[in-house]
C-alpha cells in the first residue's frame, strides 16, 4: 500500500476516534467487556465445563434421590475415583464391605460423582441393586431380553452393584455372576461393589461362599481398593435420635 494512502487512512481513523471519544465511545473494548476465558466453545475451559455438566447429568439420572447429596469422603475411596478419572482401564474394582447402614452406598455414589465432577471425556454409568439385577436377568417371555440386559450390564463403562451377595445362591446365579464379572475383568471395566459380606472370613460366610471360586478368583484380581466400613447402623441411629 502506498505511503500517502496509508497516511490518509491513519488520519481518518484518528478523526473517527476523536468523534467517538467526544461521545464517550471507545473503539477498544474495556477489559471487563472482553469475552471471559471460558465463554466459548473454542476454549479448553469451556469444553471441560461442558463435560462436567454432561457427566453430572448422567450421574444424577443413575442416582436415587436419597443419594443425590453423596460425597466420597474417605481418602481411599477418593483415591480410587481419581485413578478412574485418570485412566478407567487401570482403576479396577472398588469393593466396600460392612454391616447394614455403615455408609457403603453413600460412598459408592460419592465415588462416581467425584469422577463425573472431574469432567471425563466419556462417562457412562449403571447402578443396580443385585437382587433387582438377578430379577431382570431371569429368563422371560420376551425372547433375548435377559441376554440384552446382561450385555448392557457387562459392557457399560461404570457399573455399580449394590448389596452384592444378598440374593439366594444357585447354579444359575453363580453362572450369571461369572459371565458378568468375567466380561468386565477381561475388558478392564471399572466396577463398584458394596456388600454386607466380608471379602474373606475364616469364621463365617463371606463373598466367596456367594459367588463361588471362579468368580472369587476374578474378584481377587479385579479389586484394587477394598474398604471395610466399620460402625453402627446410621439409619437406626437417625430413627431413634
Amino acid at each position: 500500500m502506498a505511503e500517502p494512502q496509508l497516511a490518509c487512512q491513519t488520519r481518518s481513523v484518528r478523526r473517527l476516534e476523536k468523534i467517538l471519544a467526544a461521545k464517550g465511545i471507545s473503539l477498544v473494548p474495556d477489559d471487563d467487556s472482553s469475552p471471559s476465558a471460558d465463554s466459548g466453545p473454542g476454549n479448553p475451559r469451556w469444553h471441560h465445563g461442558a463435560r462436567v455438566e454432561y457427566a453430572l447429568a448422567r450421574w444424577e439420572s443413575a442416582t436415587p434421590p436419597r443419594f443425590r447429596d453423596a460425597q466420597a469422603t474417605l481418602p481411599e475411596v477418593r483415591a480410587w475415583a481419581e485413578r478412574a478419572l485418570d485412566d478407567p482401564s487401570r482403576a479396577g474394582t472398588l469393593l466396600l464391605t460392612g454391616l447394614t447402614g455403615t455408609g457403603k452406598t453413600h460412598q459408592a455414589y460419592g465415588a462416581l460423582r467425584h469422577i463425573a465432577s472431574g469432567g471425563p471425556d466419556r462417562f457412562e454409568v449403571l447402578a443396580v441393586n443385585s437382587a433387582d439385577m438377578y430379577g431382570r436377568l431371569r429368563p422371560s417371555a420376551v425372547m433375548g431380553a435377559s441376554e440384552q440386559e446382561l450385555k448392557r450390564l457387562s459392557t457399560v463403562q461404570y457399573l455399580f452393584l449394590d448389596d452384592f451377595g444378598t440374593s439366594k445362591t444357585s447354579e444359575w446365579t453363580e453362572e450369571i455372576t461369572y459371565r458378568l464379572i468375567n466380561h468386565r475383568y477381561n475388558h478392564c471395566l471399572p466396577t463398584v461393589i458394596t456388600s454386607n459380606l466380608p471379602a474373606r472370613d475364616a469364621d463365617g460366610p463371606d463373598l466367596t461362599d456367594f459367588v463361588g471360586d471362579r468368580v472369587a478368583s476374578r474378584l481377587a484380581e479385579m479389586v484394587t481398593t477394598l474398604v471395610p466400613m466399620i460402625g453402627d447402623d446410621r439409619r437406626r441411629s437417625r430413627a431413634t435420635a
